[in-house]
């Protein structure tokens, strides 16, 4: 509080002031104290989002044996199917299972990876999350690290691009574009996820599912593209641990731009 004797204008602006730089300090001060999911919760698009799909989600969680606070999940999309899968358990346990299956109701560019800002490709290979955008354009987003290590060197220009984004609405210049419907749940699982204590949200996007059929089907039509049949390679070894074992593979980058799984 603020109590001043003389009281004219520049008093008055004084303690108007004053009482500013002490709400700023007071949200900072609950900042601190605050988790992840809190912060989250002072946005309106997200407490709308689980005003609309929040009971849904805790259902589906306990359905499959799961908790939000005992949450991990892993992301798959693929562009030939134009779908996206959120698969969880609880941190570090095996298998995973099946959470949510979303369309992607838009697509740009080719089968094929992103090497260069304006070729309007969406990405393949291995990524994760790493923005949370509340306030998108597009509803609700949330940010992958494209550039990789390989994506930068394997790029093909000066500029490999960027802010590429998993987000609601129905357009895309290289994004996953869900629809807002689709992204409240996607962004709940993410939110609870990393509110639980997933340092790392993996998200692996694919030319296709790569099935043996689809597998050969892409080295024939692409067989002068070398450096795409290199990632689609370690992609295929990746696909097929995690179909087998239910388990995130473990990615390493090595200097060539390939990489290392197990």
């Amino acid at each position: 509080m603020c109590f001043f004797v003389n009281r004219n204008r520049i008093d008055y602006n004084l303690c108007m002031r004053a009482v500013a730089l002490l709400s700023i300090c007071v949200i900072f001060a609950l900042d601190t104290h605050a988790d992840f999911k809190s912060e989250q919760l002072r946005q309106p698009r997200v407490r709308e989002a689980y005003r609309a799909c929040g009971e849904k989600i805790l259902e589906n969680l306990h359905a499959k044996g799961l908790q939000p606070h005992e949450l991990e999940i892993y992301i798959r999309s693929f562009k030939q199917e134009m779908c996206l899968e959120v698969w969880g358990r609880k941190p570090g346990d095996t298998p995973m299972v099946l959470l949510a299956k979303y369309p992607v109701c838009a697509f740009s560019g080719t089968i094929g990876p992103k090497r260069c800002q304006g070729d309007s490709q969406v990405p393949e290979g291995f990524y994760s999350i790493d923005r949370f955008n509340p306030w998108s354009n597009f509803y609700l987003s949330l940010g992958i690290n494209y550039p990789n290590f390989a994506d930068r060197i394997l790029k093909t220009c000066n500029d490999p691009g960027g802010t590429i984004f998993i987000h609601g609405s129905c357009v895309t210049i290289g994004c996953i574009p869900i629809t807002d419907i689709w992204i409240r749940e996607l962004y709940i699982y993410c939110v609870e996820a990393k509110n639980s204590g997933q340092k790392k949200i993996p998200v692996h996007i694919f030319p296709s599912s790569l099935d043996q059929i689809n597998y050969r089907r892409l080295q024939g039509i692409y067989f002068q593209q070398k450096k795409w049949l290199e990632l689609w390679e370690d992609l295929k070894t990746a696909y097929d641990l995690f179909e087998n074992k239910r388990t995130p593979p473990q990615i390493r980058f090595l200097p060539s731009g390939r990489h290392k799984i197990k």
